[in-house]
């Protein structure tokens, strides 16, 4: 397990890295409110652009990651940014799996080049959109579309404590049964992926009528052992023998924010050779 180095003072450097992203796993922090002016206290934020202009080098004693891997340039980027960081830490579904920009990894980039810029020959970008972890070594995951900032302070304050972070590994369902939701799957008939989605944020969606759509990613992304698998198979064939849907809605439904994360992308592949046969 990385823990970060124990010390009395100075405190442990803190920075905060931007790749291909929105921002909003970085607004979670920023909404920690009162509790980011108590970390403050415990930790030295050195480096977070979002944040404040001044910025201080490395090495940083933790570092978090929003955002995922479209530019060569991104590449070199992130190397540095492990090599100057004790415990790094991924944030958000961008960075833990690619984020909806990884659709373009299913697409014709140079296509979508020319119809979208005037002058595509300007733009330098890859052909995928990949996670962090494809690139580096990575010591902790936090998923979320964006990240839940209650997580991010266990997360956080644990790191500080030098134990182990308190990950969900809990399914969406179980939340819903702690909550005491009414199943939407089962009550509404429609299409949930809470079956299959890792917890984490407090069964948002199911609590106010609607179905999950997976924001926090498969299930099995925190047992990378491979103990635990969500079965995708059986929630889409559900999803096409009961619910009536066709084969490109299923797909769909599996290649969304976390489409490129393993599980939901094998799922969504087999349905994309259903609805082109």
């Amino acid at each position: 397990m990385r823990r970060m180095p124990e010390r009395q003072s100075p405190r442990p450097k803190l920075g905060v890295f931007k790749f291909a992203s929105c921002d909003g796993c970085q607004l979670s922090i920023l909404n920690l409110e009162d509790d980011l002016l108590a970390l403050g206290q415990a930790l030295e934020i050195s480096y977070f652009p979002e944040a404040s202009s001044h910025m201080d080098a490395g090495p940083y004693d933790l570092a978090l990651v929003e955002g995922s891997i479209t530019r060569e340039e991104d590449v070199h980027r992130i190397r540095a940014v492990r090599e100057q960081a004790t415990v790094l830490v991924t944030i958000g579904a961008c960075a833990t799996a690619g984020g909806i920009q990884a659709l373009r990894n299913w697409a014709d980039i140079e296509s979508y080049k020319r119809l979208v810029y005037p002058s595509p020959e300007w733009i330098r970008t890859l052909e995928t959109s990949t996670p962090i972890s494809d690139h580096v070594k990575v010591d902790y995951e936090l998923r979320g579309c964006p990240i839940d900032k209650d997580q991010l302070l266990r997360v956080l304050t644990d790191l500080l404590a030098g134990v182990r972070p308190r990950l969900a590994r809990d399914s969406v369902c179980l939340e819903c049964k702690r909550r005491g939701t009414v199943c939407v799957l089962v009550a509404k008939g429609v299409p949930c992926l809470g079956p299959v989605t890792s917890g984490g944020c407090g069964a948002i969606c199911p609590s106010m009528g609607r179905d999950c759509y997976g924001c926090f990613g498969p299930a099995d992304a925190r047992e990378k052992a491979g103990s635990h698998v969500p079965n995708t198979a059986s929630l889409a064939k559900h999803f096409h023998e009961h619910l009536g849907l066709i084969p490109a809605e299923i797909l769909r439904r599996f290649r969304g924010i976390n489409g490129n994360a393993p599980s939901f992308q094998g799922e969504s592949g087999a349905w994309e050779r259903r609805a082109d046969a």
